[in-house]
């Protein structure tokens, strides 16, 4: 219950930030910004302190670590990589092209339009 409570704190906060940002229009939007990283920071302390946010935060974490597990390739293989998908999209792409046409022909010819 505690949980839902801080939750529904967080998002009132939002709800005033947002409503604050436009409240206050004719100030400066730097001010205006500077307030709603401010209220973005206090959102995420409150936020932080429920399970959900505890649990976020640690799979953040956990995605950190495993992003440093990936095997990132070399420009060269990259370089290999798109060149040989470039040159099997133009071979589909004219491999279908061509049997558009033969069946352009074809029903021409069912249809006794290429006489």
């Amino acid at each position: 219950m505690a949980d839902k409570l801080k939750l529904l704190v967080a998002f009132l906060l939002l709800c005033g930030a947002i409503w604050g940002f436009y409240f206050f229009g004719d100030q400066a939007l730097f001010v205006r910004v500077i307030g709603l990283l401010v209220a973005m920071v206090v959102i995420t302390a409150v936020v932080m302190q429920t399970a959900v946010g505890r649990n976020a935060w640690g799979f953040i974490q956990e995605s950190r670590v495993e992003l440093r597990k990936v095997v990132w390739p070399t420009r060269k293989e990259t370089t290999q990589t798109t060149l040989i998908v470039m040159a099997m999209v133009v071979a589909i792409g004219l491999f279908l092209w061509a049997l558009d046409a033969l069946f352009i022909q074809a029903v021409k010819l069912l249809t006794g339009q290429g006489a």
